[in-house]
């Protein structure tokens, strides 16, 4: 019986999880064009960089969100480094990576990184040439 109920309270919690995981949404972007933001993968078009103004004053108001927030508001990140078993980053190029024709090889790219900690939530932001 002890057992039974231990499984029970398990699969509750899993769903109860899930549920949660479900229900996240989009973050607030304010006036940052979030369709060219996703037409504009590695930062190759230049549509990225437009958004750089508004990307800095909002940067501060995504510490705290969690990954699935992040990946339903900017889309999937362009790249992901696994730092350690505690913490990763997302990044977004602004300027034209090294996936890109017209990336510039004298220069590293402009990228927003998210620094995500050990439960997925942001706990940094930043925007920089320098990889951390």
């Amino acid at each position: 019986m002890k057992n039974y109920m231990r499984s029970i309270c398990f699969l509750a919690l899993i769903a109860f999880s899930l549920l949660l995981n479900s229900c996240t949404g989009k973050l607030e972007v304010g006036n940052i064009d979030l369709v060219n933001w996703k037409n504009d993968r590695y930062g190759c078009n230049g549509l990225r960089i437009q958004q750089l103004d508004e990307i800095q004053k909002m940067k501060n108001d995504f510490l705290g969100a969690n990954n699935q927030e992040l990946i339903k508001t900017f889309g999937r990140p362009d790249r992901v480094i696994l730092v350690d078993k505690s913490q990763s980053y997302f990044y977004y190029f602004l300027d034209p990576s090294e996936q890109c024709d017209n990336h510039d090889t004298e220069t590293s790219p402009l990228k927003v990184m998210f620094r995500m900690n050990a439960i997925n939530k942001v706990s940094e932001v930043n925007i920089s040439r320098l990889d951390p």
